[in-house]
């Protein structure tokens, strides 16, 4: 639901001087500070892996539950500058992707 609103949302977290973090990395893409979470793209593989079993007639009450297995941090420094913020180099280190 909130996913349609990410823009306005991180424009709001933005006025108000709120530093966020978010679970996806659509929402720093948006204006939102910084992410950590699972990557969207790689939950798409799975179930697209998923999808081919089944099309290659698996049963789907025969596969098994998959975690997902790629994670990504994501950090906007335009966020972070307009916040008055600075990011550790360290955590810029680790992250994966670093907006700028």
């Amino acid at each position: 639901m909130f996913i349609q609103d990410r823009q306005r949302l991180a424009a709001v977290a933005l006025d108000r001087r709120l530093p966020s973090m978010f679970a996806f990395r659509q929402w720093v893409d948006a204006g939102g500070l910084m992410s950590y979470g699972a990557s969207l793209i790689g939950m798409n593989r799975l179930a697209a892996d998923y999808v081919d079993r089944i099309a290659k007639g698996a049963k789907a009450a025969d596969l098994p539950v998959q975690q997902p297995t790629i994670f990504e941090l994501v950090v906007n420094l335009n966020t972070a500058k307009a916040l008055g913020l600075t990011i550790p180099p360290t955590i810029l280190m680790r992250a994966d992707e670093v907006i700028e």
